[in-house]
């Protein structure tokens, strides 16, 4: 019997790899790989940076909570500080991403300022897109959605006549909630001047315990002014004031959703923003407190939009497929119903009309293909 279990569990995960993906809550240092953090912690123990017997338990443990991740994630801060790193790991989000079968990618980061490496905020972000460029094993398609559907291949093609997997992405510049207003502006500002590179919207992040809403409000307003999609963390800690707020200023998106009062939840419903779902990171962070009570559950029934997402690959230990396989055995959802869900993602990325076109028709050939 638990053979037979077994192999039903790798059977769905297999279907769930094969399925076409769309992921929209993905940031770039925590999807990092436990192999590379390793070999660059090490490489700062060797210098004496760093103690690498200090910090080899906080990248190898993969049960954490909220206070944990965010320790994690100043320690990925430490090692990721310069141009070629952030365009190695850029590199490697992106295949990994692309070898599971995920089709578009909202890769979300905040740019960086670091003197001591010569880093600006401006050359960080190039790093990150020469990481997109430097993509060797799948064709890499830079996304626009502010210019007439501008797309643009930045990887090598393909050569003769041969195919191979293909993945467009699009790049969300994060505003992080330590960053002063002026600071915040910058970064949006940023966004506006690089939005025809693959700059596709803002996005709110940071440890949720930090900051005042009214700190970021100025540089939202002015970015939705200029007509940037933007997405925001939102009930990540209790905090109804902001979370009401927040759902105010009706973004394009928001993430998590998971600490409502009910007067926000019904306001959510009402207001049909679409939620990217963490199932993982709410769990392991004890946001929520175990999969089968999760809101994803309520919203599913409610036809709310939502997209399963991972958002921290790496930090997790999961892939979107792992995200996928998890909704599927908790909420007994079938292969239908998965691929629907998928699909419906499209709806919600922050592209243009010509790339979610693109896209359903990918959807569309894969339906045959998967014998739905």
């Amino acid at each position: 019997m638990q053979k037979e279990k077994k192999r039903e569990v790798e059977e769905m995960m297999e279907w769930c790899v094969s399925m076409p993906k769309v992921e929209l809550h993905a940031h770039l240092n925590g999807s990092v790989r436990d192999s590379t953090l390793l070999e660059l912690a090490r490489d700062l123990g060797e210098k004496g940076i760093i103690e690498f017997a200090d910090v080899e338990h906080v990248i190898l443990k993969n049960d954490r909570s909220l206070v944990e991740v965010f320790k994690l994630f100043d320690l990925i801060h430490i090692l990721t500080t310069d141009h070629s790193t952030v365009t190695r790991i850029t590199r490697e989000v992106v295949e990994d991403f692309a070898a599971e079968n995920v089709v578009y990618l909202e890769l979300r980061t905040t740019p960086k300022r670091n003197e001591l490496k010569g880093m600006s905020k401006r050359s960080y972000v190039d790093a990150v897109l020469l990481g997109l460029r430097s993509v060797e094993h799948v064709d890499v398609v830079l996304t626009n959605a502010f210019s007439n559907g501008k797309i643009s291949a930045v990887s090598s093609p393909a050569k003769n006549g041969s195919t191979r997997k293909r993945i467009y992405v699009g790049l969300l510049l994060s505003i992080d909630r330590r960053e002063t207003t002026a600071s915040a502006m910058e970064t949006v500002k940023l966004a506006l001047e690089m939005r025809e590179l693959g700059i596709v919207g803002i996005d709110l992040s940071g440890d949720p315990r930090l900051g005042n809403w009214s700190t970021f409000l100025p540089a939202l307003e002015f970015a939705r002014e200029q007509g940037q999609f933007i997405t925001l963390h939102c009930g990540e800690v209790y905090n109804p004031d902001e979370v009401r707020a927040m759902l105010d200023f009706s973004p394009h998106r928001i993430g998590h959703a998971c600490l409502f009062e009910d007067d926000a939840w019904t306001k959510l419903k009402s207001s049909k923003i679409p939620v990217e779902i963490c199932l993982t990171s709410n769990v392991r962070t004890e946001t929520i407190t175990s999969y089968d009570v999760h809101h994803f559950a309520d919203l599913h029934e409610a036809k709310h939009p939502i997209v399963v997402c991972t958002d921290d690959s790496g930090v997790f230990s999961t892939s979107l497929s792992d995200e996928y396989r998890l909704a599927a055995s908790t909420f007994g959802l079938g292969k239908m119903e998965m691929f629907q869900l998928a699909r419906a993602a499209v709806d919600h990325v922050f592209a243009s009309d010509e790339v979610k076109q693109e896209l359903r028709f990918i959807f569309n050939s894969a339906a045959a293909e998967l014998s739905l």
